[in-house]
């Protein structure tokens, strides 16, 4: 019999997602932030390194097709590293060897990404902003899945009965709840204030220091958003790499390779019905996350009227409140089971995202740099409500599938945990995609009248066509995962000490 982790090596395994998450964190904020400025941004910097407007078929952006292509190829390289992941016979255990050689890559191509230098969209050689943002955008996706994928199949692997699962669920939710926080901190750091009362611009930190040493403001501008992502990579990098140094994969985790080769594999596991109904909730849950990151800034500015810098403080009231329901999603899971909290998740996202919606009515809130009373009750509402639903989809959901992947191990007798969290990974990276087109080309969508600033740009009434779509998504993510059998899952995999949480679905009458 393995060891079991104590709660102290359950921490430094999460300390692994923080660091992916902190990676990750910086695309889903930064990518359309960085690459999709405001106008106010615009008046200052003076630059757009690639093309906003609506430039394929009248609705995609080139930022949209970009993201939606390098799914095509993560669509060969999940299922592909996922096999040999759990096919590997490495002495030193099948995930953490892949773990080790991603880690670098995947800092060194999220800070590569934002480091394009060859003149805005309009130039001579703006075209090579595409394609440099192209490469590495499928660089920093394969080396994610290089990390993730093992990762996460290790939640499986080291969590040997419900309450481990859900110790390990609860502790890199917590990480990665602050390892995406962390990714905010560049609103507080880099770029320009803008006071829409007296139209002036104030340098932060990182941007006056850059400015002091000599560059023009288009050069400092751009340049305190690398500096802090760089800093940023170095600590994500740690992160990654500690718990692979610290835990011995081997003393925990008898590895058993499976015999199956890619394509098998990955069509055994999209034949189990519970997983292709978890998969396609889930897509629909990473839609409507990754639309409200990648969104929190632009609700803030010019939804709300606040300074940028204040996305950091409601990320952080959000992250600060979810965590005091961290240590209670497990006592809520032993009361009423996972399904029914999942929903109840999406429904509360639904919510906020609602909220958003009415104060992106232009006449609601005023314009970016002249934020009031109004505007306060609507941030720290979407603070406060989103609290519990990001608790609940950030804990319960990993959970699931490893739940779904031991019962598939179970009753075929094949190992190929690493399979089901590649489909997880390739989720995540379609929804995260899928968002970021909808969110890129609807936030330019509609021309706000109100505005001073030409349609290019993100405006109050694309804000509230983006959040009239994410809450759409969020309700049919809460529908689909109804379909899910929790209970014939749960009696698969049960164990003694699982008694608490089979009671709270003992009367539950499953779909067919």
């Amino acid at each position: 019999m393995k060891k079991r982790l104590t709660k102290k090596q359950m921490m430094i395994f999460a300390l692994g997602q923080f660091g992916w998450s902190l990676l990750g964190g910086i695309i889903s904020a930064w990518l359309v932030t960085f690459f999709m400025p405001t106008g106010t941004d615009y008046q200052f910097s003076g630059v757009q390194f690639i093309i906003p407007g609506l430039a394929i078929g009248g609705f995609m952006t080139v930022l949209g097709l970009i993201t939606a292509l390098s799914r095509i190829f993560d669509a060969v390289t999940d299922p592909l590293i996922a096999s040999l992941s759990d096919r590997s016979k490495n002495k030193r255990g099948r995930r953490i060897p892949f773990m080790q050689i991603a880690a670098v890559p995947f800092a060194v191509t999220t800070v590569l990404l934002f480091c394009i230098d060859f003149g805005d969209q309009s130039s001579q050689f703006g075209w090579v902003n595409i394609l440099w943002v192209s490469v590495m955008i499928v660089l920093f996706y394969l080396f994610m899945t290089m990390y993730c994928t093992p990762y996460n199949a290790l939640i499986s692997e080291f969590g040997q009965n419900q309450e481990d699962r859900m110790f390990i669920s609860t502790s890199i939710s917590f990480t990665y709840l602050f390892g995406t926080l962390f990714a905010y901190l560049p609103f507080v750091l880099a770029g320009v204030s803008y006071d829409a009362e007296t139209a002036t611009y104030s340098p932060k930190l990182v941007t006056g220091i850059l400015q002091n040493l000599g560059l023009n403001d288009s050069l400092a501008f751009a340049w305190s958003f690398r500096v802090c992502f760089i800093l940023l990579a170095v600590i994500a990098l740690v992160a990654m790499l500690l718990p692979t140094f610290l835990l011995k994969e081997t003393d925990f985790i008898d590895p058993k390779p499976s015999n199956e080769n890619v394509f098998k594999s990955l069509t055994s596991t999209f034949k189990n019905k519970d997983f292709r109904v978890f998969s396609a909730s889930d897509i629909m849950y990473w839609v409507g996350l990754t639309m409200f990151q990648t969104g929190l800034p632009y609700f803030v500015r010019i939804s709300m009227g606040f300074d940028a810098g204040m996305t950091m403080l409601f990320m952080g009231g959000m992250s600060v409140l979810a965590a005091v329901f961290y240590p209670f999603v497990t006592k809520f899971v032993k009361n009423w089971g996972k399904k029914k909290l999942v929903i109840a998740g999406f429904f509360g996202l639904a919510l906020c995202y609602a909220i958003a919606a009415i104060s992106s009515i232009p006449g609601v809130c005023p314009q970016e740099g002249g934020a009031n009373a109004i505007s306060w009750v609507f941030g720290i509402a979407i603070m406060v409500l989103s609290a519990l639903p990001m608790a609940l989809l950030g804990i319960i959901p990993q959970s699931i599938i490893a739940d779904v992947a031991e019962a598939e191990a179970k009753t075929t007798g094949e190992n190929r945990e690493g399979m089901f969290f590649a489909a997880r990974t390739f989720a995540m990276k379609f929804g995260q995609s899928l968002a970021m087109i909808l969110f890129t080309s609807l936030a330019i969508a509609l021309k706000d009248e109100s505005s001073s600033f030409d349609e290019i740009f993100p405006n109050k009434a694309g804000m509230l066509l983006v959040a009239i779509v994410a809450v759409s998504f969020c309700v049919l993510g809460a529908v689909i995962l109804f379909f899910y059998r929790e209970k014939k899952i749960m009696k698969t995999i049960a164990k003694e000490e699982d008694k608490e949480f089979l009671k709270a679905i003992e009367n539950e009458k499953e779909p067919e």
